[in-house]
């Protein structure tokens, strides 16, 4: 999960142009996913995280000057968290992307939420946030869904060939959402000193840098298609990291996290027109499990927030 942003003043809260901006989001990220996937069987997985990572910087860049934080941007006070944040991400980009080459998209998108759900216990064990019963629930509930994708993977990794290949490419999936849950952790920390547009400036940075540590086991020439589909996945995850940003400006996060699962629809979509990837009902299963367990989460922790937000009018002084 990116980096969400700064909450958007009153004032500036339009909900529908939020949910707007997220949908684009989401689909500008599953572009990205389907320009890797389709240059993955012959570009190394280090290589593309270079090229999305700094790809990304120019639109970043572009967005930071016509906010006005050009310069301000670059200022940190914790470039130990960034570092560490950059490492787990880098980790995460580099199992997803290893993943998007050996199993189908919508199976990768749909391990991939583990993430979340991870991170919501990790929050727990490491921040001191409470893990409610019904948030404890839904995230066993969710990780269900993911086991249920993976077991039909795992029970034919020991007959070798293109079962055992696919097989492995689901465990390096889940692994990506271990750090990409990692991630959101140090996200958590970082947010409370340090500015949005900082942290993922800095995480583009620390990625291009990071993933050059890759280039001595076997980075390519890619052809002129290769090389395009790896600038347009930059490009674009530099653009669907603003318009995730921009949405949270608009409307609060209880409105619009739900339609981040859009991209398991769309992941069905691009798997069966683009690959010819046909979803298995373990798969369809599994992906309506975790989607069922999100919103619990999104809609529970809702009405916490208006309870949270009622009590607070309620104390504050009128007049």
């Amino acid at each position: 999960m990116e980096d969400t942003g700064e909450a958007g003043k009153e004032e500036d809260q339009r909900p529908l142009y939020g949910i707007f901006l997220k949908i684009m989001s989401v689909t500008v990220f599953m572009a990205m996913s389907a320009c890797i996937k389709a240059a993955s069987a012959h570009v190394p997985a280090g290589e593309a995280v270079f090229f999305r990572s700094l790809f990304a910087m120019p639109p970043i860049l572009a967005w930071l000057a016509m906010r006005g934080q050009f310069s301000t941007a670059f200022r940190t006070n914790n470039p130990s968290g960034h570092f560490f944040r950059g490492l787990v991400g880098v980790s995460a980009m580099f199992c997803g992307f290893t993943a998007l080459g050996m199993i189908p998209l919508p199976e990768a998108v749909t391990i991939g939420y583990a993430a979340p759900l991870l991170a919501t216990v990790l929050a727990a064990m490491f921040l001191g946030e409470r893990l409610r019963i019904y948030r404890m629930t839904a995230v066993f509930a969710g990780l269900a869904g993911v086991v249920l994708v993976l077991a039909p993977r795992l029970s034919v990794m020991e007959n070798g060939g293109a079962g055992s290949t696919e097989a492995l490419g689901a465990i390096i999936a889940l692994m990506g959402a271990v750090f990409a849950a990692m991630a959101q952790i140090f996200v958590r920390k970082l947010v409370g000193v340090e500015k949005t547009a900082t942290i993922v400036l800095y995480f583009s940075l620390s990625a291009s840098v990071l993933s050059l540590l890759s280039l001595p086991f076997g980075w390519v020439v890619p052809s002129p298609l290769e090389a395009l589909l790896l600038v347009s996945a930059g490009v674009l995850g530099g653009l669907g990291q603003i318009l995730l940003t921009a949405s949270y400006r608009h409307a609060e996060t209880a409105v619009i996290a739900s339609f981040e699962y859009t991209s398991i629809l769309l992941a069905l979509a691009a798997g069966y027109f683009l690959f010819e990837e046909k979803p298995t009902l373990a798969m369809l299963a599994g992906a309506a499990m975790v989607i069922a367990a999100g919103l619990v989460i999104v809609i529970r922790e809702s009405r916490l927030g208006m309870e949270r937000k009622n009590a607070r009018r309620a104390i504050t002084p009128q007049g």
